[in-house]
């Protein structure tokens, strides 16, 4: 049994490191957003445009929960703020997971966001300032919450390759 979970802020690299890691460690990879979408048989962004974010949390609530009581052996990324509602959080100690924080600076992730605006509807419409600003808000409020992973892992100044071979390294 090995229940990998990873937590951090959009741009931290949860999805692109998780599917590399779960390569080298012959693990499956799951991305909760696209369990979710799979779920509601529509968009995220159409969920929150039709649903409302309070209808788009509880079913996250949901699908985490139900995916983490069925499977045994994975490696899953969550969406950003997932940790931060329904006490989600509490499950990163849960006794048979290894959490992972990938932690990164507000001037990094805003480097790695600002190339990629267009395929990002939450920030697509605010300058590199606006998202220095909206980045810091963020992690600020959410932070609490990412700290709860038993493992906290910086991700500055690496490429995916280097953070998923070092996670191998701490994880095995």
């Amino acid at each position: 049994m090995n229940k990998i979970i990873l937590v951090g802020y959009m741009g931290s690299g949860k999805s692109t490191v998780g599917k590399i890691l779960a390569e080298k460690l012959k693990l499956a990879f799951f991305d909760l957003d696209e369990l979710i979408e799979n779920t509601a048989g529509c968009s995220i962004k159409d969920l929150f445009n039709t649903k409302g974010e309070v209808y788009f949390r509880k079913l996250e609530h949901e699908v985490f929960n139900t995916f983490m009581r069925n499977n045994d052996s994975y490696i899953l990324s969550l969406g950003g703020g997932t940790p931060c509602y329904a006490n989600n959080h509490l499950r990163l100690q849960d006794a048979d997971v290894q959490s992972v924080y990938l932690r990164t600076s507000i001037p990094e992730i805003v480097r790695r966001l600002a190339g990629a605006k267009s395929k990002r509807p939450l920030i697509a419409d605010k300058s590199n300032d606006e998202l220095t600003e909206y980045v810091a808000k963020h992690l600020f409020d959410r932070s609490y919450f990412y700290h709860f992973a038993k493992l906290h892992y910086s991700t500055d100044g690496k490429n995916n390759f280097m953070v998923a071979d070092e996670l191998v390294g701490l994880l095995t």
